[in-house]
């Protein structure tokens, strides 16, 4: 099965409900949930409709990130101990309200996104190492996709990832998977030089290379998660939906 959706839930959001299966939330990314909001956004979609969330950054980005300035909620404890995957009594405190304001979405999976500042080292290998182990539960999918040096270093980080049975969240236009479980996750930043180019609208020979990629991966009875994370991304994601459903007839 391949499941395709977007990086972003626009109004209106019935479009996404009646067309596309999946949704990945970015407004918990950039600040702590409401809970009514998830509530609300269970309520009014399809009840085979699903949320991933991408995780609050807090977590994963340090304060002196620029997307920092968008978070309005009032953190406790010392802003420094926040981010980078670090194995802090803040990080864990903010996980753990994290999931609860986020429950009601009844969201199967988490991404974790980390930004090109995370620093590869000795030291940063063993926090998220200890990070990973007091977060990870059975009822809990995590997907970690990670940038910088981590993606040269893929020994160590195939590593870590398969010891926590932790899916490798990748763009599969720049790379393949590492580790996956029956779930692989994509996500996809358009096509360029660099690590994104949001403005890329997918042509019709790289829809066909991507299903190509997607069907390797159905074949090993996996579901391939495919989310567009560009500025045409809906329009993206139905012209893949189509190439699908034509491949199946």
């Amino acid at each position: 099965m391949i499941k395709v959706g977007t990086c972003g839930l626009r109004s209106p959001r019935s479009k996404y409900y009646n067309n596309l299966n999946v949704v990945e939330l970015q407004e918990t990314f950039y600040d702590l949930p409401n809970e009514d909001k998830m509530r609300q956004l269970r309520s009014e979609a399809p009840e085979n409709f699903e949320f991933t969330v991408k995780v609050f950054q807090a977590l994963t980005h340090s304060k002196s990130s620029p997307t920092w300035r968008k978070i309005k909620t009032k953190l406790p404890g010392n802003l420094d101990n926040y981010g980078l995957l670090r194995p802090t009594k803040e990080n864990f405190e903010i996980w753990n309200e994290f999931l609860r304001r986020v429950k009601p979405l009844n969201a199967k999976i988490y991404i974790f996104q980390t930004p090109s500042s995370l620093p590869f080292n000795t030291d940063s290998i063993n926090w998220i190492e200890e990070f990973f182990n007091n977060i990870k539960s059975r009822d809990l999918v995590i997907g970690w996709e990670p940038r910088g040096k981590w993606n040269e270093n893929v020994e160590i980080l195939k590593k870590i990832l398969s010891k926590y049975d932790i899916i490798h969240v990748v763009d599969p236009f720049r790379r393949e998977p590492v580790h996956y479980t029956d779930i692989v996750y994509f996500r996809l930043h358009g096509i360029g030089p660099g690590e994104v180019n949001y403005r890329y609208r997918y042509t019709d020979d790289d829809l066909n290379k991507l299903l190509k990629i997607c069907l390797k991966y159905v074949n090993e009875r996996c579901v391939v998660y495919v989310l567009f994370n560009n500025v045409y991304m809906y329009d993206d994601a139905i012209r893949f939906i189509k190439l699908i459903n034509e491949a199946y007839k």
